[in-house]
């Protein structure tokens, strides 16, 4: 899945660029000390023989507006659509598309991606709260591997058996080498009811595992109740911060203390973050009028600070509360983690995260798709970097076996709640 929010957001998205070069052929311009004799009289060849260049008989129209550094692009263009000989087949959306990804991979930002009209279908089918598929968050690895960020919480992959972290190797026998997340996904999503044939490797693993998965319609709840009501100590897991993220959190906090909970346990396990303004209301919660994080956009400092105690729930500013985080904890996730830690607000338990902190803004552009673009860094509290380098739990708790891991890392929450509400 796609976070995008005009705002800020997160994106696993990698895109890959191809990159056209005439590797058989050598230009010489008209001011080479070298002389080079032509193959024929008008100047044409095929490679691999020298070449001179030949004059352009007529104008090529107009490049008004095009800027400085950029008009050679445009004199390529409009040569390939005044000369080449199958110009005629040639699609004016793929030349639009390669020359917006050639901008954005001259950039080297594995966070500012061109998001294709496609992919942005996808995701207004996804933002609607409901869509038809196996249920899971996936990203293109560094290395083009298709990889599981998280299986959603109650979903049909997470059923089937598919983990966080687990890579996608085929799909009903045809391998995704070399295949786009977009053609990916297209090709595990489908009608509910309908079963789909995923061969997975695990983590730490070398072994393939054929995995049947039956696709259904798949709700996107982002917050869910993990103890019993009425229980002492509050186990509540956020999978992601969506547009209503905050409200439903809110909503379930008040019952559960209402309810008789004394402590929380705050689970931001495998999220990969969401939109900043409901990371910044969670934390609000919490929080008495403290800087929750800093925002640097070239050169200039935007500070977060939460507001205070908020009406009918003032009482959970006291209220213990300990953040599990993992590797795959990210962007908002980690906002959150770093001002609990720096304020001494809670007590941080998992494995250190993934380490995204970019500021990041989304552009619709004319052809229906858009920019996803980087413009800042967030800092926690003091200042910490979280790009990069992602955030060490104050108590590392991890395990080989992912289960294992997960209970290990609930039982230490809940110890040092029962030791906070003792003493």
């Amino acid at each position: 899945m796609i976070f995008i929010n005009k705002f800020s957001l997160f994106v696993c998205v990698s895109v890959v660029f191809i990159l056209f070069s005439s590797a058989c052929s050598l230009f010489d311009s008209a001011k080479s000390e070298t002389s080079v004799s032509p193959i024929s009289d008008s100047g044409v060849t095929s490679a691999p023989y020298s070449v001179t260049p030949t004059p352009q008989d007529e104008s090529l129209g107009s490049s008004k507006g095009t800027p400085d550094e950029l008009i050679s692009v445009w004199e390529a263009w409009a040569f390939l659509n005044d000369e080449h000989v199958d110009k005629d087949l040639f699609d004016s959306s793929e030349f639009e598309e390669f020359a917006i990804k050639g901008l954005l991979e001259a950039i080297d930002d594995p966070y500012t991606n061109y998001i294709e009209p496609k992919v942005l279908d996808i995701e207004m089918e996804d933002l609607t709260g409901e869509f038809e598929g196996i249920g899971a968050h996936v990203r293109t690895r560094e290395d083009g591997a298709i990889q599981i960020i998280s299986p959603i919480e109650g979903g049909p992959a997470e059923s089937a058996g598919i983990k966080a972290g687990d890579i996608i190797v085929a799909v009903d026998g045809n391998s995704l080498d070399g295949v786009s997340l977009l053609d990916a996904i297209s090709q595990i999503r489908g009608p509910k009811g309908t079963s789909v044939l995923l061969t997975v490797r695990h983590i730490g693993s070398s072994a393939l595992v054929d995995i049947t998965v039956v696709r259904e319609a798949i709700a996107l709840p982002s917050v869910l109740l993990r103890s019993e009501e009425g229980d002492e100590i509050a186990h509540i897991r956020i999978t992601e911060f969506k547009a209503d993220t905050d409200q439903q959190f809110i909503d379930i906090l008040k019952k559960e203390m209402d309810s008789g909970a004394k402590a929380l346990v705050l689970d931001l396990r495998s999220n990969p973050g969401g939109f900043l303004n409901v990371v910044f209301n969670i934390a609000d919660v919490f929080l008495d009028e403290e800087v929750v994080l800093i925002e640097s956009r070239q050169g200039d400092e935007r500070v977060w600070e939460s507001k205070g105690p908020m009406k009918g729930l003032e009482k959970a500013i006291d209220i213990p509360i300990v953040v599990l985080v993992d590797n795959f904890s990210a962007s908002g996730s980690e906002i959150l983690m770093g001002a609990f830690q720096d304020l001494g607000r809670a007590e941080t338990v998992g494995v250190k995260t993934f380490g995204k902190g970019t500021v990041n803004v989304f552009r619709e552009l004319s052809n229906g798709g858009g920019i996803y673009m980087s413009i800042g860094r967030w800092y926690t509290p003091n200042m910490r970097l979280i790009e990069g380098n992602g955030l060490e739990p104050d108590h590392i708790v991890t395990s080989t076996d992912l289960t294992e891991a997960e209970t290990n890392q609930l039982n230490k929450a809940k110890e040092i709640l029962h030791e906070q509400l003792s003493d």
